[in-house]
């Protein structure tokens, strides 16, 4: 009797190393943490908008409607209230993606439209405020990357035997990560036309 006891406590503490638990619980907070350097950078970039805005309009011919565009991109991007759930429902996921997507396309026709102003370029605040907006842009990405890698580990634990058990058992679902929202229109190569 004393060495099925033994054996049946040997063969529990094996399955219980190899179940993951442990693991889960670590991806589950590096990706909680990743994903709150998103959000710190997301912010960063949404408060640096209203200071671009701001130089932009002293440019006298202007467009309104790419100011417009952007102010109203970040009213969206920032309206969107991210919760921890954020990241296990991927329809939220996805609304908050896509506002941040907007404010991103926004910014990049500003920027673009910007370059047509020669006294908007020469403006040392605004040449500044450019600079930091690019490096953000920089920082944003190195944060998503970092998501990206994180959640791909948790998604491969949930997925992969032994451990895909524990998801189950503890209701571990995979969590979605970042998405390309205009796949088909980017897989296309660019059309280069140096005759125009």
């Amino acid at each position: 009797m004393i060495r099925w006891l033994c054996a049946l406590l040997l063969a529990a503490t094996t399955l219980l190393t190899g179940c993951g638990y442990n693991d889960f619980q670590r991806l589950d907070e590096a990706s909680k943490a990743a994903w709150s350097e998103v959000l710190n950078q997301y912010q960063r970039r949404a408060d640096l908008v209203p200071n671009i805005v701001a130089s932009v309009k002293g440019e006298a011919n202007f467009e309104q409607e790419t100011l417009t565009r952007v102010v109203e991109a970040r009213a969206k991007a920032t309206s969107i209230q991210v919760t921890p759930e954020t990241l296990n429902n991927p329809e939220a996921f996805n609304k908050f993606q896509q506002a941040q997507g907007e404010l991103s396309s926004a910014l990049s026709r500003l920027m673009v439209v910007a370059e047509r102003y020669p006294q908007l370029q020469a403006n040392q605040g605004f040449r500044d405020l450019r600079v930091t907006l690019e490096g953000t842009e920089n920082r944003i990405t190195v944060a998503r990357n970092r998501y990206i890698q994180t959640v791909e580990d948790y998604n491969v634990l949930a997925r992969s035997f032994p451990t895909n058990l524990t998801a189950k058992v503890f209701s571990y679902e995979p969590k979605p990560n970042f998405s390309v929202q205009n796949e088909a229109e980017i897989s296309k190569p660019p059309v280069v036309d140096f005759n125009k």
